[in-house]
């Protein structure tokens, strides 16, 4: 991941938006939000058939329901 080109497409965007990224309250935004990149995007190079090995012998057919679980997506909208 290249996390400096990241930094200096976020401080154009504070620009192309009429913000000042070297105020006080923005100094550090290109830098997180590069570091928050590289944690979202972390995974794209892994093998997803890794993390699908793993399973369950059970001797039931009901349903499992598993609740208040936290979902964020990047995916790209159709």
């Amino acid at each position: 991941m290249d996390k400096l080109r990241i930094e200096r497409a976020v401080k154009e965007i504070l620009l192309a938006i009429g913000e000042d990224p070297d105020r006080e309250g923005l100094r550090g935004t290109p830098r997180r939000v590069a570091e928050a990149y590289e944690m979202l995007f972390a995974g794209l190079e892994e093998d997803p058939v890794r993390h699908l090995e793993v399973g369950f012998q059970e001797n039931h057919r009901e349903m499992v329901l598993v609740r208040d679980i936290t979902l964020h997506s990047l995916c790209e909208a159709l």
